[in-house]
């Protein structure tokens, strides 16, 4: 009960919240444990509750950091203690990095090697349980014109029409191409599929004057180049 002259206690989680943002405020994310920044990104959402052991459950239930920004909205949804509201705070949070990440690609990028977009395709594609097929379009001075993501397949197929490539292309008035994909198994290595469907855009890419830089595979922390290593068509 309270007493004449004492006020209610505040929950001790109120005063960790605030030290969670001072310290992100003074030092910026890389400060903070990964389970901190997941914490800090659910008080937006869960404002009278302690989530600390939350943050620490997702962690352990998705691996890591990524892994709970990766994964479906059905299972953060289906996460003790989570609910679809704060589900889609996570997917929002991972789709306006996708979102920015892109922007700087369109804003600074010219392209001489696929590297440079390395960081975009992953935040794009890593983690994804289905295979997608992306081509960024290039300008005459290998400016980023856009970056499309043309298919998406099952877990170990993706259906690209070589046609369809070159009909977005002729919309852009590209000058140039670089095939993006993912391999959602993480390895890395290209299909006979993989191999034969560049060649197919590449000849057909040449008879409208359009160049085929390279065909980049993503997997979860790895990536292969085409023209890198040599067997670009």
């Amino acid at each position: 009960m309270q007493g004449k002259g004492y006020g209610i206690e505040k929950p001790h989680y109120l005063l960790h919240r605030k030290r969670l943002r001072e310290k992100f405020l003074k030092a910026g994310v890389e400060s903070l444990h990964d389970y901190e920044i997941l914490e800090l990104l659910l008080t937006f959402a869960i404002p009278r509750r302690d989530v600390k052991p939350l943050a620490k459950d997702l962690l352990t239930r998705f691996q890591n950091l990524n892994g709970v920004l990766d994964a479906d909205i059905k299972e953060l949804s289906e996460t003790h203690g989570l609910g679809l509201h704060t589900a889609c705070l996570i997917k929002l949070a991972k789709s306006i990095v996708t979102l920015y990440l892109k922007g700087e690609v369109k804003k600074k990028i010219k392209i001489s090697s696929p590297r440079e977009l390395v960081d975009f395709c992953r935040s794009h594609l890593g983690g994804l349980k289905e295979e997608q097929f992306c081509v960024a379009f290039l300008d005459s001075q290998n400016q980023l014109i856009e970056l499309d993501t043309l298919q998406r397949g099952t877990v170990n197929h993706a259906i690209v029409y070589p046609r369809q490539v070159l009909e977005k292309a002729l919309e852009r008035k590209a000058s140039a191409l670089i095939l993006i994909h993912n391999h959602p198994s993480g390895i890395v290595n290209p299909s006979e599929a993989d191999i034969r469907l560049t060649r197919v855009i590449k000849e057909a890419a040449s008879i409208l004057d359009i160049k085929v830089h390279d065909h980049v595979i993503i997997g979860e922390g790895s990536m292969y180049s085409f023209r890198e290593e040599g067997i670009m068509p």
